[in-house]
């Protein structure tokens, strides 16, 4: 396992960038769509985004654009999602 991970630590970095940046530009579009009372993308979906290794670019997302910080279940999850991502990546690097 450790040597297909060494083999392919650039295609690991390049999905987990492409996956994180899309989480955060849900996050962005959530945040003006909010803004301007337009149609908003469920709460679900910025969730399962963020667990579906977009933890770390949803949290960035949610305290630079000030957005469902409030939320307790954002407060919860997100960095919760964060800290698993971040885990798994310790574990495939070490």
């Amino acid at each position: 396992m450790k040597i297909w991970v060494q083999d392919h630590i650039l295609l690991i970095a390049a999905i987990l960038c492409v996956t994180n940046g899309i989480a955060f530009v849900m996050m962005f579009v959530d945040k003006r769509r909010a803004q301007r009372r337009q149609w908003r993308i469920p709460e679900r979906t910025l969730l399962l985004s963020a667990f579906l290794f977009g933890g770390i670019g949803s949290m960035l997302g949610m305290y630079l654009c000030r957005h469902k910080t409030k939320h307790l279940k954002f407060q919860i999850l997100v960095p919760l999602a964060a800290a698993i991502q971040i885990g798994a990546l310790l574990a495939l690097l070490i």
